[in-house]
C-alpha cells in the first residue's frame, strides 16, 4: 500500500499518509481533518492482528454502483455538494477547491503550486490582461487560508481596481474583502478598537 492509499483500519476508512519510520503508518480519516492524524505501529497491529481482525491494515473496498441505488436530481446535486465540501480536508492535493466558485483552468494552477513550494510565498503573477491574475492569485490566498498558513492578506491595486478585486474576492472565493482607500480608511479606523490598527 503506498501513500495516498486508502484502508481500512478499525472498521472504519483511513488515508495512509508518507511516515519517516518504515514500522509506522499515519493514517488519517477519510472523512478527518489532519488533527485526526494517527500513528500505527505495523508489527503490533499484525500481531493484535490474529485475535482481533480489524486491528489489521487491508485496502479499503467499495461496492460497485447499483442501478437500483439511482435517486433523483435532487439527491445527485446533494451528493455532489457533499463530496465537494470532503475536498476541503480530504484526499485532495489542493484543499481550497472544495471552497471556491470559479472552475480554474489548468495553466491558473501553475502558480499555485509554484506558491506551496516556497515559504515565505513571495510570487510575482505577471499576465497578459484577461488571463486570469486575479483567479490565480486567489487561488493562491484561499489555499493558504484553508492550510492554515494565513489569517489575513492585504491586495495592493490600482484604486480603480478596488472594487473589482472586492467582488472577486467575495464571489469567487468566498473572502468578505475590506477596501482601504482615502475615502474609507477614516470610517474604518474609527471602527477598529483600542490599541489596533486598519
Amino acid at each position: 500500500m503506498q501513500p495516498g492509499s486508502i484502508v481500512s483500519f478499525r472498521n472504519r476508512d483511513w488515508v495512509l499518509l508518507p511516515a519517516e519510520e518504515p514500522d509506522v503508518a499515519l493514517l488519517r480519516p477519510l472523512t478527518g481533518t489532519s488533527e485526526d492524524v494517527v500513528a500505527v505501529h505495523l508489527p503490533l497491529a499484525q500481531l493484535l492482528g490474529y485475535t482481533f481482525p480489524f486491528e489489521r491494515l487491508s485496502p479499503s473496498r467499495f461496492p460497485w454502483p447499483s442501478s437500483d441505488e439511482v435517486a433523483d436530481a435532487q439527491s445527485v446535486h446533494l451528493l455532489w455538494q457533499a463530496a465537494r465540501l470532503l475536498l476541503r480536508e480530504g484526499a485532495a492535493p489542493f484543499r481550497s477547491l472544495g471552497r471556491i466558485s470559479v472552475r480554474p483552468r489548468t495553466y491558473q494552477l501553475v502558480p499555485l503550486m509554484m506558491a506551496l513550494r516556497i515559504w515565505p510565498v513571495r510570487l510575482l503573477i505577471a499576465d497578459d490582461v484577461g488571463v486570469g491574475k486575479t483567479i490565480e492569485a486567489g487561488l493562491i490566498v484561499r489555499e493558504l487560508w484553508e492550510q492554515g498558513e494565513i489569517r489575513r492578506f492585504a491586495v495592493l491595486c490600482p484604486p480603480y481596481l478596488c472594487d473589482q478585486w472586492q467582488k472577486e474576492l467575495q464571489e469567487k472565493f468566498h473572502f468578505d474583502a475590506v477596501v482601504i482607500n482615502s475615502a474609507t480608511a477614516g470610517r474604518l479606523d474609527r471602527q477598529t478598537p483600542p490599541g489596533r490598527s486598519v
